[in-house]
């Protein structure tokens, strides 16, 4: 099944038009994180996590100042699947469990006639929390790395680092959607964790696999059109590979969509960041990594890629070929 079979779209003639939106959204995240700053999780600031349930709704703010009797007024309370379950967080940690142990006394002694059960406890050291952080950065740089030697080795260098911005695009406006997305809607509970971390490493698998299959169109395309515009052949690489990023791309997208609204809140920020990743993966492969490539030729090789006039800016051929990808 292909969908838009013969489309004949100037993708590279809009790219100064996608790179201002680009620009424009990166700044925003960055914006809003550098005033809100981050809401990451008990894996990445430490602390102590639980999850209770009440047998009746609970009235939040009751909450809260009961718990600011007991020294926990810093917690985060959040309702956690219904109204009657809690997603109590506090900094403090303890040896053994006498955190846990003063506020399930303070909130059975506040709501006696309303009794709880803890569901799930969770701890982590200030300094672990801190090493998983650091952890999580590296292991999204050193994708990168692996990436960007992959794709030298398999195409030009110039891809590799017109692949690789795009992912750092992709991530970067990802991590701010989340940050502006967890300030405007609280309730969606986004936090940075390692399920989060996951998400934005599967997010960089996804765009580059996308990336790739376009550039391997690019690479055959040229061989085919020697001496032609690199320019037009980009288009219609572009133009080619264009139903099998909608079909692939569509269908994520539903799939994520349906995850985020049904899933519930365990899988909701994974569900949200790839969401967001899939959207910002295909537009990317298109409007950054191969438009990387042809403003490198423009202003760094000084290569002239001016079309006449009369011709058009993507290559008009009455035959569609279907071309089948080499192995690297």
């Amino acid at each position: 099944m292909r969908f838009f079979p013969k489309t004949n779209i100037d993708f590279i003639g809009k790219r100064h038009i996608w790179y201002t939106v680009s620009i424009t959204f990166i700044v925003i995240g960055l914006v809003t994180m550098a005033i809100r700053g981050l809401n990451y999780g008990i894996d990445f600031k430490g602390g102590t996590e639980l999850t209770v349930k009440f047998e009746n709704p609970v009235n939040i703010a009751t909450v809260r100042s009961a718990l600011d009797k007991v020294g926990f007024g810093d917690a985060e309370i959040k309702t956690f699947g219904s109204a009657n379950r809690l997603l109590i967080t506090v900094k403090q940690t303890s040896q053994g469990s006498t955190v846990t142990n003063e506020i399930l006394t303070q909130l059975q002694n506040t709501f006696p006639n309303n009794p709880l059960q803890l569901l799930q406890e969770n701890k982590i050291g200030p300094k672990i929390g801190q090493e998983l952080r650091k952890d999580a950065v590296m292991a999204i740089f050193y994708s990168l790395i692996a990436i960007l030697i992959y794709v030298s080795l398999r195409f030009q260098f110039i891809y590799a680092v017109g692949a690789v911005v795009a992912l750092f695009h992709d991530v970067l406006i990802t991590l701010g959607a989340v940050a502006v997305f967890s300030w405007l809607v609280p309730w969606l509970n986004l936090q940075i964790n390692q399920t989060m971390v996951a998400a934005f490493l599967t997010l960089v698998g996804y765009s580059m696999n996308d990336t790739v299959v376009i550039f391997d169109r690019i690479r055959e395309n040229l061989k085919i059109y020697k001496g032609e515009n690199l320019i037009r052949v980009m288009n219609r690489s572009i133009n080619d590979t264009l139903s099998r990023t909608i079909i692939t791309s569509a269908t994520a997208f539903v799939v994520l969509l349906a995850l985020l609204i049904f899933g519930g809140e365990v899988t909701r920020g994974f569900a949200f960041a790839m969401l967001v990743g899939v959207v910002t993966g295909t537009y990317s492969s298109i409007y950054v990594a191969s438009s990387l490539v042809v403003d490198y030729n423009i202003y760094i090789k000084k290569v002239d890629l001016r079309l006449p006039a009369s011709q058009s800016p993507v290559l008009e051929v009455e035959k569609h070929y279907e071309i089948s990808p080499k192995r690297a």
